[in-house]
C-alpha cells in the first residue's frame, strides 16, 4: 500500500511541477487552422508567420509599434505587444489629450454655438469651427490611426493592452490578430450631421479595429470595448447623445474572408457593421464572414449589422446586464445572408424574444439552435409573429449553406465554453 501511495504522489508531482524554466507556448507564428471559417478559404491565412528574425519585433510603446508597422508595409512582420500602449502619446511617450490635439481656435463651447440647431438649423456645418474641428480631428488621426499591412501577425504577450487606437486593416491580405485588450477608441472631435436619422446625429471616426478592403483576416481571442470613457457618462447635446466611439469591430468596403472567434465585445453601442451602405453593390460576393465562439456583453446593437455578405454566426453568447440599454443583436440588412446557428442569449425580463432581431429592407435570416434564458426558440418564427405589423416577414432561405467550421456546439455547451474561454488572455 505504502508502495502505491509514492507511486501516485509521484505521477501527481510529475503532472503539475513544471521546469522553472518553462515558458507559454510561442504563439506568434500560429497560423489560422483548416476550415476555420471564411478566412480558411483557398489561400487561408497565415499573417507573418513567415517574417524572417529581423521581421520579430517585441513592441512596448506607440514608436516601437509605429516602426514595427513599417507603414503599413507588405514584409512578412511578427509583432508582440508587451505591456500598455497609449496611442494618444507623441513620439517621447508623453500622454496627449484633447486640447493637445486642439487647432486653429477651436472648442466645443464654441462649437456647440456656433451650430445650434435652433440658430443654424438643419444645414451641414460650415465655418470657422468646422475648420477647426476638422484640422484637430486630423491632428488626432495622425497619431492613432495605424495602418496594418499584408502578411501580418499582431499578438499581445500576457495581459497586452491597447489603448486610444484605431488598427485599420486597409486593402490588406492575411493578417491575424489575437490576444490583444483593445481598449477606447477615443474620438475628440465628433461631427454634427443635422439631417441623420430626422433629429441630427454626433458622427464619431474610430473604430477599435477596422477592416476596410481587407481579405483573409483571422481575429482571435481579442477583448474590444470602450473601457475608460464609456459613452453612457458622456454628456447630451442637442438633444442627442455625444458619443465617443464608433465601432468595436466594423468589416466593410467589399472587405472577405474573415474570422472572428473566441473573442469579447462588451460595454458599447454600434459593436460590428458588415458592409457600409446599402447602396455599396461592389460588396456583392464579399463580405464573407465567420464570428464564432465570441462574448457579445452590454452591447446595445449591431452584433452585428449585415449588409450583403454571406455571415455565419455559431457558438456565440450573448449577454445583456439588468437596466443595460438594448435595441438588438442580429441586424438583417439589404441582400445579407446571416446563417446563425447554435447562438445563447441572456436577458433581462424586459427583453423579448422578437428584440433580438431587426431588418432595414432584409429579407431572410436562417436560425437553429438558438436558446433564449435557457430554453429553445425558433427566433425566426417569433420575430415574424411579432412584427408582421410593422416589418415584411423574413424567410429561411438566405441562398447559401456554410461549408467551413469546425465542430458546432450545442448552444447550452457553447455558452458555458466561451464564458469560460473568449477573450484576451485565454487562449489555451
Amino acid at each position: 500500500m505504502r508502495f502505491r501511495q509514492i507511486a501516485v504522489t509521484t505521477a501527481l508531482l510529475g503532472l503539475f511541477c513544471l521546469p522553472a524554466h518553462a515558458e507559454p507556448r510561442d504563439i506568434s507564428r500560429d497560423t489560422l487552422p483548416a476550415d476555420d471559417g471564411w478566412a480558411a478559404y483557398g489561400t487561408g491565412t497565415t499573417g507573418g508567420s513567415a517574417a524572417d528574425d529581423a521581421h520579430v519585433h517585441t513592441v512596448t510603446d506607440r514608436a516601437g509599434l509605429v516602426r514595427a508597422l513599417d507603414g503599413g508595409s507588405d514584409t512578412p512582420k511578427i509583432i508582440r505587444i508587451a505591456g500598455t500602449i497609449d496611442a494618444n502619446t507623441d513620439d517621447d511617450g508623453h500622454h496627449l489629450d484633447c486640447a493637445d490635439y486642439a487647432t486653429d481656435g477651436y472648442s466645443l463651447k464654441k462649437y456647440l454655438a456656433a451650430y445650434d440647431p435652433r440658430t443654424w438649423g438643419s444645414a451641414k456645418p460650415s465655418g470657422a469651427q468646422e475648420e477647426a474641428r476638422q484640422a484637430s480631428a486630423a491632428e488626432q488621426a495622425a497619431r492613432v490611426t495605424l495602418p496594418v499591412g499584408s502578411n501580418t501577425t499582431i499578438v499581445g504577450l500576457g495581459n497586452a493592452v491597447l489603448k486610444g487606437a484605431n488598427l485599420q486593416v486597409k486593402n490588406a491580405d492575411n493578417v491575424i490578430v489575437r490576444n490583444l485588450d483593445l481598449r477606447d477608441a477615443y474620438d475628440c472631435f465628433p461631427v454634427w450631421q443635422p439631417n441623420t436619422g430626422g433629429l441630427g446625429d454626433w458622427k464619431t471616426s474610430y473604430d477599435n479595429i477596422w477592416l476596410t478592403g481587407a481579405t483573409h483576416v483571422w481575429i482571435d481571442h481579442v477583448t474590444a470595448s470602450d473601457k475608460g470613457h464609456p459613452d453612457a457618462k458622456e454628456p447630451t447635446y442637442f438633444a442627442r447623445n455625444y458619443l465617443r466611439h464608433d465601432g468595436l469591430l466594423d468589416i466593410t468596403n467589399g472587405s472577405d474572408l474573415v474570422t472572428v472567434s473566441w473573442s469579447r465585445f462588451e460595454d458599447h453601442d454600434k459593436a460590428m457593421l458588415i458592409g457600409n451602405s446599402d447602396s455599396a453593390t461592389g460588396d456583392r460576393g464579399k463580405l464573407r464572414v465567420t464570428l464564432h465562439h465570441n462574448q457579445f456583453e452590454s452591447v446595445v446593437q449591431r452584433a452585428p449589422r449585415v449588409r450583403f455578405g454571406q455571415v455565419h454566426v455559431y457558438d456565440n453568447r450573448y449577454v445583456v446586464p439588468e437596466g443595460a440599454e438594448y435595441r438588438y443583436s442580429l441586424g438583417v440588412s439589404t441582400e445579407s445572408g446571416i446563417y446563425a446557428e447554435n447562438n445563447s442569449f441572456r436577458t433581462p425580463g424586459h427583453v423579448e424574444v422578437a428584440d433580438l432581431v431587426k431588418s432595414w429592407n432584409g429579407t431572410a435570416l436562417h436560425q437553429t439552435g438558438t436558446l433564449f434564458n435557457g430554453r429553445p426558440v425558433d427566433l425566426l418564427a417569433i420575430y415574424n409573429a411579432y412584427n408582421s405589423g410593422s416589418e415584411r416577414d423574413l424567410t429561411a432561405d438566405v441562398g447559401w449553406t456554410p461549408t467551413l467550421h469546425a465542430q458546432i456546439d450545442s448552444a447550452a455547451v457553447a455558452d458555458r465554453e466561451v464564458a469560460r474561454g473568449a477573450g484576451a488572455g485565454r487562449i489555451p
